[in-house]
């Protein structure tokens, strides 16, 4: 990995707290100002350069009328840049749509692909508006639990034949995976993709994390598998989990063939999706083309916290049940064996002034567990863990 000299991680280990709570964004507005926020997945680092300079030339040029970024300067231009130099894949830009954010999509891809009381294949726990998603559009959630192996949580392929029928027409698969982290290895996408070949399934891969990728992982998107299963197979994904932008709403689908594609349009017209921010559109080519350098030096930072969060967890609190995630800055802490008088969150929020993610959210399996944001400084993150520790010391 390489590093960024303009990247100034120095100051942030010095920023106080009151400057990020000055900030107007969710994460440090939320609870009050004693809690410590480790929730949504928002990371407190600074901005890449680049993209901050793509904003910047936007403001001094006062050039805020309807986009026009076409050809090579386009998004889907730069997409299919960054995924053939990332990930070795070659994406047509025309079967590339823009949109505001994944959830659209994901609502959008839903009503286009399935009808009321269709099944919907999700392996839980999973982020939420995955399932908020089914909840409010009527489909049937077809939940194909990650199994826990003792190591890591891994696809139960046996369980989804035994659960995917006639009614289930849909596959929505989020790799990586957020909660656990996990990335899904090539066979366990096979298995996934070769059943929705054999029922006749539109898959839909939620890959916003794939840039968040820690050593000894390889993130192998899902259209890549051969050309029967990406022909079958919506990619959504963003710059805004890697690159810190998620405010400036900007994504993108890109459709596995032009008969997907058109399937969508026949339901979905380009009016109802609107355009995209054409100040989302700037950054996100700036943080695929430039920044780099930037993502390489996050991932140092990164690596070393998720690794601070599990030596922590093994040594100061070993009733909690972690596996160290392969992707993503997101931990997810199983609280069950702490025999909490309440939910682990309250439990953390009210005991340890902690903000984290309701496991409950995730999944009706996952009341007894947490997810903590550990994109933040060593400083942060150490307070954020001992106040956790001494909530739980103290029911002793």
């Amino acid at each position: 990995m390489t590093s960024d000299r303009t990247i100034p991680f120095e100051e942030l280990e010095e920023l106080p707290i009151e400057a990020l709570r000055g900030r107007r964004g969710t994460k440090w507005n939320r609870y009050p100002a004693d809690v410590l926020p480790a929730w949504v997945a928002d990371m407190d680092f600074p901005v890449a350069e680049p993209v901050q300079r793509a904003i910047a030339e936007l403001v001094e040029q006062r050039d805020y009328g309807y986009g026009a970024r076409t050809g090579e300067v386009s998004l889907e231009a730069a997409f299919a840049e960054r995924m053939d130099r990332t990930f070795g894949w070659t994406v047509d830009p025309e079967l590339v749509q823009p949109v505001a954010e994944l959830i659209q999509a994901l609502f959008a891809l839903v009503l286009t692909f399935s009808e009321r009381d269709d099944g919907v294949v999700i392996q839980t726990p999973i982020y939420p508006p995955f399932l908020t998603t089914l909840e409010q559009t009527g489909r049937r959630l077809v939940d194909n639990p990650l199994a826990d192996d003792g190591a890591r949580f891994v696809l139960d392929a046996e369980d989804l034949r035994r659960k995917v029928d006639d009614r289930t027409r849909m596959l929505l698969v989020c790799n990586p995976h957020n909660p656990s982290g996990r990335v899904l290895e090539r066979a366990e996408l096979l298995a996934l993709a070769e059943l929705a070949v054999e029922r006749d399934m539109v898959i839909v891969c939620d890959e916003i994390h794939a840039d968040l990728i820690y050593p000894g992982r390889r993130h192998v998107p899902m259209a890549t598998l051969g050309e029967e299963i990406a022909a079958r197979t919506i990619t959504i994904t963003s710059a805004t989990k890697s690159f810190n932008i998620p405010g400036l709403r900007c994504a993108v689908m890109h459709f596995g063939s032009s008969e997907l594609r058109e399937r969508f349009r026949r339901v979905i017209p380009d009016r109802l999706l609107g355009q995209v921010n054409v100040v989302g559109v700037d950054a996100t080519v700036a943080a695929w083309r430039q920044a780099q350098p930037w993502l390489d030096a996050v991932m140092v930072r990164l690596l070393a916290n998720r690794d601070r969060v599990g030596r922590f967890v093994r040594d100061e609190l070993p009733q909690i049940r972690h596996y160290t995630p392969e992707s993503t800055y997101l931990a997810w802490l199983d609280c069950r064996a702490l025999d909490l008088p309440e939910a682990p969150y309250h439990f953390f929020l009210e005991r340890a002034r902690v903000g984290l993610n309701d496991g409950a959210d995730f999944g009706p399996a996952s009341q007894s567990c947490v997810r903590l944001n550990f994109a933040t400084s060593e400083t942060i993150l150490d307070e954020v863990l001992e106040r956790m520790a001494e909530a739980v010391r103290a029911r002793r």
